[in-house]
């Protein structure tokens, strides 16, 4: 098998109606090395499986979980960078090219993108920018991006980090928080990954917004991510 230079993981559930736009947009940017595309759906009838267009990416189940998906994505794939993206993000255009030079720095062990939010119809108000401003500096002060911001990784490192913590929230926190301690530098780059405003449009700005601090908050302060996770149901 021809190693790829990159592997896509795409963790989804029941994104049945979005899967092929998405692919599309990624099998249309330019990758250095090229890529392999891994789409690992946790809905138990496959629905968004049963959606990929013929030949478009790898079909995978797994069980239900992000974290346990993604890991199983990367276990799965053969590139030598894995980058994982959400289902309702969107990648810049010269993703690749900005993740390969990053990653040139052989003291990077990954990276991320910066954050914009895209309304679902119109342009995106103040309050949407200013919750992707927030989030950018958060991350760029903790270097512990989320997983909106499309995180990558060299394989080896993923991997000697033994992948996402099997946590139903806090995933990618944890994973990047795991690499900043074990002494792996993490770059946050200024082109935008857009992620879709659809959560916050369907709870509401303040609602979402103030969970989703809570949360964080509460993760930091040692509750653990199971007991998290029946507050976010």
């Amino acid at each position: 098998m021809v190693r790829s230079r990159f592997s896509v993981i795409i963790p989804v559930y029941r994104e049945e109606a979005r899967i092929a736009a998405l692919l599309a947009h990624v099998a249309g940017l330019p990758v250095p090395g090229g890529a392999e595309i891994l789409v690992v759906d946790g809905d138990p009838q496959q629905r968004t499986l049963a959606a990929v267009p013929e030949g478009a990416a790898l079909s995978l189940a797994a069980a239900k979980g992000r974290a346990r998906q993604m890991n199983a994505g990367a276990r799965a794939s053969h590139g030598d960078v894995l980058l994982f993206l959400h289902a309702d993000t969107r990648l810049p255009a010269d993703a690749f090219t900005r993740a390969t030079a990053c990653l040139a720095d052989p003291g990077i062990g990954g990276g991320a993108f910066s954050l914009r939010i895209e309304a679902t119809e119109g342009a995106a108000g103040p309050g949407l920018r200013f919750i992707a401003w927030a989030a950018n500096l958060r991350a760029r002060l903790s270097r512990a991006p989320y997983g909106d911001q499309a995180i990558f990784l060299r394989r080896d490192v993923f991997m000697a980090l033994g992948g996402f913590p099997d946590i139903p929230l806090m995933e990618d926190l944890e994973l990047m928080t795991r690499l900043r301690r074990s002494g792996g530098r993490i770059r946050i780059l200024d082109a935008y990954a857009a992620t879709s405003a659809r959560r916050w449009e369907r709870e509401g700005l303040l609602r979402c917004t103030g969970r989703n601090v809570l949360l964080r908050t509460l993760y930091h302060l040692g509750v653990p991510a199971r007991r998290l996770a029946e507050f976010y149901r």
